[in-house]
């Protein structure tokens, strides 16, 4: 079983957030605000609704936990140009100051993962990986899809 590749996917992932949760505690904040800022960073100005996608969780969730960060001047809404209704969710500087805390101890915790594959194999697994996302991806997930 622990060879299936869903399986595992599954289990990597979710051996990623245990560990980015219990770094980000010291410094205050929780692995899903971490996950959230990394997000932003990746794609700044994305949608309430894109990053609920990206998180896996409900609109009202994402939305719950950018209002607790909004409060926190780590995330600001700003207003949409193209669409009244819709907010653009960006980082404030003190979101950035946060997130660059975790710079080190993310790198730290990929190379840990990464450890005993040579520069080649990093770059074969990180395109196999990306092949079989994207294989996975709907129509649906592709328009709500953001760049990597």
């Amino acid at each position: 079983m622990d060879r299936n590749i869903g399986y595992l996917a599954n289990d990597i992932g979710r051996l990623f957030r245990k560990r980015l949760d219990v770094f980000s505690r010291p410094a205050g904040a929780t692995g899903a605000q971490v996950r959230v800022l990394l997000s932003i960073r990746r794609n700044p100005g994305l949608n309430q609704s894109t990053l609920a996608n990206l998180l896996e969780v409900e609109p009202i969730t994402a939305g719950r936990m950018i209002d607790r960060m909004v409060a926190a001047d780590l995330v600001e809404r700003r207003a949409d140009p193209n669409d009244r209704r819709a907010w653009r969710i960006h980082m404030t500087e003190e979101g950035e100051r946060l997130l660059n805390q975790f710079d080190a101890p993310i790198t730290d915790m990929l190379n840990t993962a990464l450890e005993g594959l040579d520069a080649d194999e990093r770059v074969t697994l990180e395109g196999l990986l990306g092949r079989v996302r994207d294989n996975l991806v709907s129509d649906g997930d592709r328009k709500a899809a953001v760049s990597d």
